[in-house]
């Protein structure tokens, strides 16, 4: 812009230098002769480049008597070990073992239903009865010929005690007991199969079932009843991550869907590989205090497989790639007393990157002066001079 102004300004005294019998260029332009015209062009073109290489000129000599231009800006950062974790990560899916279907154990009418859906529910609640057929009559007859087995049975062991009455008739009364006492508890096992249980303490999730319906063990579809306390993330993890995961590995999920992220570890490792796809089961138990975790989402398991505790880590766009291929970065030395110094540079062995960040093994060191901003254009021993924070020397 300077050099503009400059050209600009020249060209203004070329122009007034000329004698006062010459016309201006508006007067030329007025007297529309094209000839006339066209010669005040080529005149003033060749001003113009005459004072354009005047001013290249002076630019020459501004940087050669210019020492601050001689200096590349860059800005640093000094080199402090820290902790470096690296994450790999695989897709997996949110499950729950206590997610179930509920069927029926007898045959029969529905002849109550006693929940609905969203109703929490605890271990062991009455969910739904089913008609017995007449098995509560039964129970009842058998009950009172029980009692009277019983009693007979008591009788005759008394008198047995007594040497009284033959063996036979004792171990016969005895027999009759037992065999009803039996047959007792076998039909109140099969009534209690009327009455349908929770197994466990969740939600109705769904109820498939109306009252008065006709339903059969196997076949009809009463509840679905899930426990959203006890969530968990299942992931197939790559083979080759074998020896890096196991019980107790650092992880974090990330479940977009609820834009929530929740830090574990690793609770089940499977010791089977999927020969199909070459990876292992892994297991995270998830938290779910509000219930807003459900069975199926998609989840991202960042597995924690690299960690140093004490690793030289630098912004991975700081990296350059030399003709050889080589990974360079530049380390500035400082002048005593100035705000200038000497940009080296340092060959540089890399390991994990993580979050635009690198781990560097070798090259550098903590306490090193890494030069951060202005090294794209830097050569090896070249003179720099520091950034100030208005972006100038």
């Amino acid at each position: 812009m300077k050099n503009y102004f400059l050209l600009a300004g020249l060209l203004s005294i070329f122009i007034s230098c000329g004698t006062s019998e010459e016309k201006s260029v508006d007067e030329i332009i007025q007297s529309n002769d094209l000839s006339e015209i066209r010669a005040k062009k080529n005149e003033l073109s060749n001003t113009l480049s005459e004072v354009s290489k005047e001013i290249a000129k002076l630019d020459e000599a501004i940087q050669e008597l210019d020492t601050s231009n001689k200096f590349a800006l860059v800005a640093l950062d000094t080199i402090k070990s820290q902790l470096f974790k690296h994450y790999a990560e695989v897709q997996g899916n949110v499950a729950t073992d206590e997610n179930i279907i509920i069927y029926p154990e007898y045959s029969g009418i529905l002849t109550r239903v006693t929940v609905k859906e969203g109703d929490k529910v605890t271990k062991g609640q009455t969910l739904a009865v089913i008609d017995d057929g007449g098995l509560s009559s039964q129970l009842a007859q058998l009950e009172a010929q029980a009692r009277l087995a019983k009693t007979t049975y008591e009788r005759q062991e008394r008198l047995w005690n007594q040497n009284i009455g033959s063996e036979i008739q004792y171990l016969e009364a005895k027999t009759n007991y037992e065999a009803l006492e039996s047959s007792v508890q076998q039909l109140k096992s099969q009534i209690a199969k009327t009455v349908v249980r929770a197994p466990f303490s969740g939600v109705i999730d769904d109820v498939l079932s109306e009252q008065g319906e006709v339903v059969n063990p196997g076949q009809n579809q009463l509840f679905r009843l899930i426990n959203l306390d006890k969530m968990y993330v299942e992931a197939e993890v790559p083979e080759n991550y074998l020896g890096k995961v196991k019980k107790g590995t650092e992880v974090k999920v990330n479940l977009s869907s609820i834009a929530k992220e929740f830090k574990g570890e690793v609770s089940q490792v499977s010791n089977n590989i999927n020969p199909n796809n070459r990876t292992f089961r892994i297991k995270v138990a998830l938290p779910n205090e509000k219930g807003l975790v459900k069975p199926n989402q998609i989840a991202t398991i960042k597995l924690n497989d690299y960690t140093s505790e004490t690793a030289v880590v630098i912004p991975e766009n700081i990296i350059q790639k030399n003709a050889m291929g080589e990974s360079i970065v530049y380390v500035y030395t400082p002048k005593e007393g100035e705000n200038t110094g000497i940009a080296k540079k340092s060959v540089v062995e890399t390991g994990y990157i993580y979050k635009d960040s690198i781990e560097v093994k070798t090259g550098l060191n903590s306490g090193d002066i890494l030069i951060t901003d202005g090294a794209k254009n830097l050569r090896d021993g070249q003179e720099v001079r520091i950034k100030t924070s208005g972006g100038n020397e």
